[in-house]
């Protein structure tokens, strides 16, 4: 019975007290299941062996009852040869195991009151464990469903609290410094090669005018040897 005690108090804890102490509820849930589970099975087995007993004291007590009457036989028999004091002897064993049944067939009222209230309390203790398993399961979805808002809403959170649009901000004028800063690169570029190209023109026009200079000499200096 003391194990029957210890399934009741599991199946009468509250639950969301446990919860609340509990770092890990479904964890605590889940395990509160198996405890549950392991008392009841240890509660199933002495059902079993209060079952057991009882078959085994109704064997005793009909072995009893045989002997008695095994006796009682006897004790004819020593009556019908004349032997009184033969059959005084086995009136005398009958009696004994008589009374020995009596106390067997007691003994049998007692265990099978005990094994009635022990397999009635098991009943109720497993219908009690399945609404608890039905509760716990129920619980550990809550539980769930409360840990995926609560980080979604911590995320959320987060979000707002920051500042998105200053790095955003610091990014665009580092980009549009960059664009500045190849556009002035490109003008300076450009100005260099127009330069360049102004330069060149009046290099050819000098490189021209003296190869003319040179060939005027040329013409001259035949012109006299002619």
């Amino acid at each position: 019975m003391a194990l029957l005690e210890r399934v009741s108090t599991l199946l009468r804890a509250n639950v969301n007290d446990l919860i609340d102490k509990a770092e890990d509820p479904e964890k605590m849930l889940k395990q509160l299941l198996l405890d549950m589970e392991n008392q009841l099975l240890q509660v199933k087995t002495q059902v079993a062996i209060a079952i057991a007993d009882q078959h085994l004291l109704e064997k005793k007590r009909k072995e009893h009852d045989d002997t008695a009457e095994n006796w009682q036989r006897k004790a004819e028999l020593a009556v019908s040869k004349g032997q009184d004091d033969l059959a005084r002897a086995a009136l005398d064993r009958r009696l004994s195991h008589q009374q020995l049944s009596s106390g067997f067939a007691q003994q049998i009222e007692d265990q099978r009151g005990e094994a009635e209230l022990m397999r009635s309390n098991y009943n109720k203790l497993q219908q009690k464990l399945k609404e608890t398993e039905a509760r716990c399961e129920l619980l550990i979805a809550q539980q769930r469903r409360a840990r995926a808002v609560g980080k979604a809403n911590k995320a959320r959170s987060e979000v707002e609290s920051k500042n998105f649009t200053e790095p955003i901000d610091r990014m665009r004028m580092k980009i549009m410094g960059s664009e500045a800063e190849n556009a002035a690169t490109k003008t300076i570029l450009e100005d260099s090669l127009e330069n360049d190209s102004l330069d060149d023109r009046f290099r050819k026009l000098e490189r021209e005018d003296k190869i003319e200079s040179l060939l005027s000499d040329l013409k001259a200096r035949q012109a006299k040897s002619a």
